[in-house]
């Protein structure tokens, strides 16, 4: 298998941390590619034409995408049925993970706006709209980690997800201070992100 990557993307660093969960790691080989919304790739477009990571090439030629998709198959692959429940469990898990999509879409399209888009072309109240959004789905996390909804001892696919996603946020709005009244969350998160998986995935500037 080849997975198109970026060490900066969380929706890679989402596939990754599944491929390590499942033992496959070792089967995918990692090919850098930037995937920049301002310049569409062959190679990439060829997997995927959306032009978006992450992209998994099976060995029989299919390609796979988005995250979420390759997440599942790797899971499928190996018959692990903890990421992706089974059950009655399956759609709180689910939902969570789509949670933790919205909060990456929402900071991914705010920092493009704020470093792609000229800036005479920028929109304040767009990005304070997407702002809004995380506000309100880490308020809506915090609710879940008080009630005892999000389990310290799971790491199904909604909370890689979630852990994703605020690995994203201390990595690119590091001074945004998301932490600040929701303690519960950053105690959930600080022991999910010491996790071997989540140590070997964070978040770096690819060195030439």
């Amino acid at each position: 298998m080849k997975l198109l990557h970026a060490p900066t993307s969380p929706f890679v660093r989402k596939v990754m941390v599944v491929a390590l969960e499942t033992g496959l790691a070792e089967r995918i080989d990692i090919v850098f590619n930037a995937a920049s919304p301002l310049q569409r790739d062959p190679e990439l477009t060829r997997l995927n034409p959306l032009g978006k990571i992450p992209a998994l090439l099976l060995d029989d030629g299919t390609a796979l995408y988005d995250s979420a998709v390759i997440c599942e198959y790797l899971a499928d692959l190996a018959g692990d049925s903890a990421i992706f429940p089974v059950g009655p469990a399956r759609w709180p898990a689910l939902t969570l993970q789509a949670l933790g999509d919205g909060l990456l879409d929402a900071a991914v399209g705010t920092r493009y706006e704020s470093v792609m888009r000229p800036e005479p072309l920028r929109w304040p109240d767009w990005s304070q709209a997407q702002l809004a959004k995380i506000a309100g789905g880490l308020d809506a996390v915090e609710e879940m980690a008080r009630s005892g909804l999000i389990d310290p001892t799971l790491h199904h696919i909604g909370l890689i997800t979630l852990g994703c996603a605020l690995g994203y946020l201390d990595f690119r709005y590091a001074d945004m201070g998301w932490r600040e009244g929701r303690p519960a969350t950053a105690e959930w998160f600080a022991a999910f992100d010491a996790r071997p998986v989540m140590a070997a995935t964070r978040p770096h500037e690819r060195i030439a």
